[in-house]
């Protein structure tokens, strides 16, 4: 039974503290649509994503007005795209792929979709090979389109020459977009160990493993951990491990809730709840603050990666008390320019790339829309890509890299994109060169600990 402080407490974090459902993201499985013609699948993509996601938008809409919790997005994800487009002759047959994809959503109303993915951590298909061909242009000529592409996971090891081309696809990608100063790449991420279920974008699919239609809720409440943290300052790390780990609790069974009424309403299963603390632009809904409130005077200071492990497996804790279907991502986020304290860390140089790296192996992804120079190499991005990468497959853990070589800017620039996406400080990079180990190609192996059977 619910009581009325606890209806009052929830009521403050909606209202005072950010308290949000961050997405509510339908995974729609296209394996029905394959076709060998091109316009005829199309159409098919167009019809099944139109026809599942009809009530999508109004449902959440309906939601929000019932409960008074804000939920932010509406989103959609498909079957790795690679996969449903295997026949295709070329890629410009996948870029139409991408403007039907782009049609469906747009028809439905959601803010993005995702699933414009190849996952080649093992090596390429031909499909696989056209697909990460077309990224540069099928995101420069949609809105709503998110990819991604998945390099390498603790089983297969890293595919090197996937790797190296993605360096370039990013570059080009940032290229074709100059005008909005790459936003293209906002929508791209490259995985290591990339999940089935993930609702948050730009890296989200759906997975192949996944039942034809399902509901995912991404819930998220920055502001929340840190008001929480405010009434325990002084105190022992234990104790600041158990007040995170109660108010994930709350967070999360908003979001089971939210999730099962939308399943019910939509009729399609209920998946998972992602409990990320996936921070905003906005003052108070940001990770680095809640790192500083546990005394860290500047996020990236000496210290950072040992409070956000800290807070990363508390989250997770109390997520999975609250729910018997948590999966995503589940953790911390630490996306620079969504984030107002990595924004002003970054900019005054407390907040390096080199510490975001440390920082994502405790994290839950990893280097998370960050702006770099536009004349950074694509050998260089590839090295950061490999590094990344690494970290998630000798940890087991899912890394991802968002990077943004924003055209025409040098370090100290602002890049501006907007919205939940905030602004980006074009941070330096290591000016000495990787680009002989990005070209030696081939495969990194497994680690040992890969062998599990």
């Amino acid at each position: 039974m619910i009581n009325y402080n606890e209806i009052m407490e929830t009521i403050k974090m909606i209202s005072e503290e950010n308290l949000d459902i961050r997405t509510i993201t339908m995974g729609i499985s296209l394996m029905d649509c394959i076709d060998s013609d091109i316009n005829k699948l199309c159409d098919n993509i167009y019809d099944k994503i139109t026809k599942s996601a009809e009530n999508l938008v109004a449902t959440g809409e309906d939601i929000e007005h019932k409960y008074g919790i804000p939920i932010i997005n509406k989103r959609i994800s498909v079957t790795p795209i690679s996969l449903v487009g295997g026949a295709c002759k070329n890629a410009d047959n996948y870029v139409a792929i991408a403007k039907a994809l782009d049609k469906a959503a747009k028809t439905t109303g959601v803010n993005f979709i995702g699933g414009f993915s190849a996952l080649v951590q093992k090596g390429y298909t031909p499909g696989d090979k056209k697909l990460i061909q077309s990224i540069p242009q099928a995101l420069a000529e949609t809105e709503r389109v998110c990819s991604s592409v998945n390099v390498g996971s603790t089983k297969a090891g890293i595919d090197m020459d996937a790797v190296y081309e993605m360096g370039k696809i990013i570059k080009q990608t940032a290229e074709l977009t100059k005008d909005t100063k790459g936003f293209g790449c906002a929508k791209l991420v490259v995985f290591c160990n990339a999940v089935e279920d993930n609702p948050f974008m730009a890296g989200a699919f759906h997975g192949v493993g996944e039942a034809d239609r399902v509901i995912n809720v991404g819930v998220s409440g920055p502001g929340v951990v840190k008001k929480a943290l405010e009434t325990v300052r002084g105190a022992d790390f234990s104790v600041v491990a158990d007040t995170i780990k109660k108010t994930a609790f709350k967070i999360t069974r908003m979001g089971q809730l939210v999730a099962r009424e939308a399943s019910e309403r939509l009729n399609v299963p209920f998946g998972i709840v992602d409990l990320s603390l996936a921070p905003t632009p906005a003052i108070g809904d940001s990770v680095a603050h809640i790192l500083e409130e546990m005394g860290i005077e500047k996020c990236g200071t000496h210290g950072t990666t040992a409070a956000l492990a800290l807070l990363n497996d508390a989250v997770k804790k109390g997520g999975v008390m609250a729910s018997s279907h948590v999966g995503g991502l589940s953790g911390a986020f630490i996306p620079v320019s969504e984030d107002a304290g990595m924004i002003d860390a970054a900019s005054c140089g407390c907040l390096t790339l080199e510490k975001l790296e440390a920082m994502t192996c405790v994290c839950s992804v990893g280097l998370d829309m960050i702006a770099v120079p536009g004349d950074t190499s694509a050998e260089t991005i590839s090295a950061i890509i490999a590094d990344e990468a690494a970290i998630g497959m000798i940890n087991c853990k899912t890394t991802a890299v968002r990077i943004i070589p924003a055209p025409g800017c040098k370090v100290g620039d602002m890049v501006e994109f907007g919205g939940l996406l905030g602004t980006a400080p074009v941070m330096p990079v290591n000016g000495y060169g990787s680009c002989d180990f990005v070209k030696r190609g081939g495969r990194i192996p497994a680690p040992m600990h890969s062998l599990r059977n």
